[in-house]
């Protein structure tokens, strides 16, 4: 069992930037490829970004290119958010995502292991 908590979210201004972090516990979250979604009032849940474990490639939904940054810290156990120039329709709640396999994947079907959820607010 791999436990995962997020947290950073918050509310802030279009434009802002905002960190999520997932820290993963338990059985082991270091060997799982790791991913972000996100599901906003209304919608269903989109994929967002993910990371393989090994290589660390990430991928990213067409809309959070060149905004958004996935990356992971092995060590401290560790999937980071790093959000920049946010928009009103980033608003949503985010959740952290993990796999027993090596190589993400952009479907949540896929993901055994997600957090709680954490509430982005992005006001224009």
């Amino acid at each position: 069992q791999v436990l995962l908590a997020e947290s950073g979210g918050g509310l802030v201004q279009a434009g802002a930037s905002l960190r999520l972090s997932c820290v993963a516990s338990g059985r082991t979250g270091s060997g799982s490829a790791m991913a972000w979604f996100r599901q906003a009032p209304g919608k269903e849940r989109e994929f967002v970004a993910a990371i393989d474990r090994i290589a660390f490639k990430p991928y990213y939904e067409d809309s959070v290119k060149g905004r958004f940054t996935i990356f992971r810290d092995t060590a401290k156990n560790t999937l980071y958010l790093q959000m920049h120039n946010l928009k009103p329709e980033d608003t949503a709640v985010y959740y952290c995502a993990g796999r027993d396999s090596l190589v993400a994947s952009m479907s949540g079907r896929d993901y055994e292991y997600w957090g709680q959820g954490a509430q982005v607010t992005v006001s224009s």
